[in-house]
């Protein structure tokens, strides 16, 4: 044993030396299976690591991608969440935008963000939803600017300045036939449209009494007829604007006829409105008499042909309309009257007049009398006054 351990001192640990051939006791060789499980221990281990290394650059890989993943997509999004949807100032350019009848401030949004006028159709409903004019937007074209601010383009829509849909003004006491060429004129459609639109007196929407023929029901007002608006529409929308006046002053179905007969009359023969009720009052009481009406607006209408007097031959024509020898109303209008001839047809003034003539001096004014005695009087001072101005009307008008 004493020289074992002198061995072992000399020679160094047998645990060193695994041959065989050392005789190195049972302690060696207990200690060879302990070696063996520490270096699969080891191996364990570094197979181990490999793993959590290889596992930790997926996770890496994974985190990157997500990252990528954000810059990609989730950043536009968060952008556009930030971003503002209106743009500043007042635009610049011109864009031309067209509002329909019915369209709701969201439908122009959408109209106006197409365009490029606004950044996006909800700042421009917004806009709208806060002004209290927002809902009052007309219909009609409209020229506004790119690249606005939604509460400037609303501004713009808002002033009338900025529509350009065609306006068409119809004046007081125009024959149908004036009527027609100025709607023609106005609005570029051809003057054969009109005509062939007053062949369909039903589709115009005229009343019985009417008896098929437009003349007197087409009320004189301004108008805005856009671009498609056929010529049927147009007549309709204005015999439609005299039937509502005539409505509103009370007048039914059955005395339209009437009325409108006697205030085209009265635009006619009176150039001052506050002339209306008496000349309305004449021709009531001379109805009531009876007297013939002899009146030189109606005897023009024969020839069509204005002017303040007519000829003897125009004055023996037999046409209905001549009331020198027809008795009563002519059987229709002879012009188209505006409101104030009308209020005066369904409202005459309480006078005792039969006669009336134009009063020298004046534009137009009516000199009016009880007795034929006053009235030759002021016929004959209006002729001396027509003398005195070379045959001319001696009237103040145009000067």
């Amino acid at each position: 044993m004493r020289k074992r351990q002198l061995e072992t001192s000399i020679f160094g640990d047998p645990a060193h030396d695994l041959t065989p051939e050392n005789d190195l006791g049972d302690g060696v060789e207990a200690a060879l299976p302990q070696r063996r499980s520490d270096r699969r221990r080891a191996q364990h281990r570094r197979v181990q690591r490999r793993r959590r290394v290889l596992v930790l650059l997926l996770a890496l890989g994974l985190v990157a991608g997500a990252a990528v993943v954000a810059t990609g997509v989730l950043a536009p999004m968060l952008s556009s969440l930030t971003a503002s949807n209106d743009y500043t100032g007042n635009g610049s350019g011109a864009v031309s935008i067209t509002v329909h009848s019915g369209d709701t401030g969201r439908t122009i949004g959408a109209t106006l963000e197409k365009a490029g006028v606004v950044k996006t159709a909800k700042a421009f409903a917004d806009a709208a939803a806060a002004n209290p004019k927002g809902g009052s937007i007309q219909p009609g074209v409209y020229a506004l600017r790119s690249g606005m601010s939604a509460v400037s383009a609303l501004a713009m829509l808002l002033d009338p300045a900025n529509r350009t849909i065609p306006r068409v003004t119809i004046r007081e006491g125009l024959w149908t036939s004036e009527i027609i060429k100025a709607l023609a004129a106005d609005t570029g459609r051809p003057l054969t449209d009109y005509q062939a639109a007053l062949k369909d007196p039903a589709a115009l929407g005229l009343p019985a009494a009417a008896n098929g023929d437009v003349e007197g029901y087409l009320f004189p007002a301004t108008y805005e007829f856009g671009k498609n608006i056929t010529a049927l529409e147009q007549l309709h929308t204005m015999v439609a604007k005299s039937l509502e006046e005539l409505g509103n002053l009370g007048v039914t179905p059955d005395q339209m006829q009437r009325v409108v007969t006697i205030a085209s009359i009265l635009q006619a023969e009176a150039k001052a409105s506050a002339d209306f009720p008496k000349v309305a009052r004449v021709i009531d009481n001379r109805l009531a008499k009876p007297m013939p009406l002899q009146l030189d607006s109606t005897v023009s209408f024969i020839s069509r042909r204005r002017g303040v007097t007519t000829t003897d031959a125009e004055r023996a024509s037999k046409s209905p309309y001549n009331t020198y020898l027809v008795a009563g109303l002519p059987p229709g209008p002879i012009d188209s009257p505006g409101l104030a001839s009308l209020e005066a047809a369904v409202r005459p003034a309480r006078v005792d007049y039969l006669y009336y003539v134009v009063k020298p001096g004046t534009c137009g004014g009516l000199a009016f009398s009880s007795t034929e005695a006053q009235f030759q009087r002021d016929v004959e001072r209006y002729n001396s006054a027509r003398e005195a101005a070379g045959g001319n009307s001696p009237t103040t008008c145009g000067k």
